[in-house]
């Protein structure tokens, strides 16, 4: 393409989770180098405004499958003259393994917490996870101390070369946003951030605001998932005062309207969403977790799940 390194980033997808959220933004300041993208799947949320030089989609079917499109991948590293293949996630992560050739550096990136992780309780998962390490060891990055640790306990295995490099917010957007509360409706507005699905725990936080549905309170849920049925059926029989309001690609501009930012996560690996209320001066309510205990500090309060 011209004289830069190329670098080749592989994920599942472009849905609106925090991994995928932090790849679009890396992609943006990422331009002293060529960048390939390379999904599984077709999901993407972000439609044109991803950034990068080529993209292609592997259009994974099955996992049963996953062995001929690590050819295929192997094919677009040689290719494309990649210099550095960095992986995102699962099944990424075990593809590029099998797939980058010895001499090219692999960076591997874990975004949460593999000990508390449905997924791993499952043999199989660990098991590939474990061979695909041992057969082509890469470069260990984590969004925080904890899932790093949790990872090489979880699989027993020696930490080859591993650093944390903690997730990041765009402070020039965030911090750029107003944060104006105009309460002419006496009512205390909390909300929260996260794709719905099991580890972010909406569930409790509806049984929390079915006991609260008689005060002026109410929470707005930003996000969709595959919960969205659940989650508006209990909203439904409990008569608490949520909202479910979908996804936005512009989350900046909707902190304002809030009184308090919280999340009641049963493990996380660094909340991109906090970090974004963190930028917005949000009040922060958050679950007394490790990571959200090493990632907001003194500057939150914690409540027993």
């Amino acid at each position: 393409m011209n004289n830069k390194k190329t670098i080749l980033h592989i994920i599942n997808n472009f849905g609106r989770g925090g991994a995928e959220t932090m790849l679009f933004s890396i992609l943006k300041e990422l331009k002293e180098y060529n960048n390939i993208v390379v999904t599984l799947y077709e999901e993407n949320h972000f439609d044109n405004n991803l950034q990068c030089d080529k993209y292609f989609c592997l259009n994974l079917r099955s996992i049963y499958f996953l062995p001929f499109k690590i050819l295929k991948l192997r094919k677009i590293i040689k290719t494309n003259g990649v210099d550095i293949v960095h992986s995102h996630l699962y099944w990424p992560r075990v593809a590029s393994r099998f797939a980058t050739p010895r001499g090219i550096p692999l960076i591997t990136t874990i975004h949460t917490s593999v000990a508390y992780a449905r997924d791993y309780k499952k043999w199989i998962i660990r098991f590939l996870d474990k061979f695909s390490y041992n057969f082509r060891k890469s470069t260990i990055i984590a969004v925080a101390n904890g899932p790093l640790q949790q990872y090489f306990e979880t699989m027993k295995i020696k930490p080859y070369k591993t650093h944390v490099l903690y997730n990041f917010a765009d402070t020039d957007l965030f911090n750029a946003a107003e944060r104006v509360r105009d309460n002419k409706e006496k009512v205390f507005k909390v909300i929260t951030i996260g794709t719905l699905r099991y580890t972010k725990n909406h569930l409790y936080l509806i049984n929390v605001f079915e006991k609260l549905k008689m005060r002026p309170v109410e929470l707005d849920i930003y996000g969709d998932g595959p919960l969205h049925p659940q989650l508006e059926a209990a909203i439904r029989k409990t008569g608490a005062n949520i909202h479910l309001k979908g996804e936005r690609h512009d989350v900046q501009t909707v902190f304002g309207q809030y009184d308090l930012y919280i999340m009641a996560s049963l493990f996380e690996g660094f909340s991109l969403s906090v970090l974004e209320a963190m930028a917005m001066q949000m009040p922060l309510l958050l679950s007394d977790i490790p990571s959200f205990r090493e990632q907001a500090g003194e500057t939150a309060i914690y409540f027993d799940l």
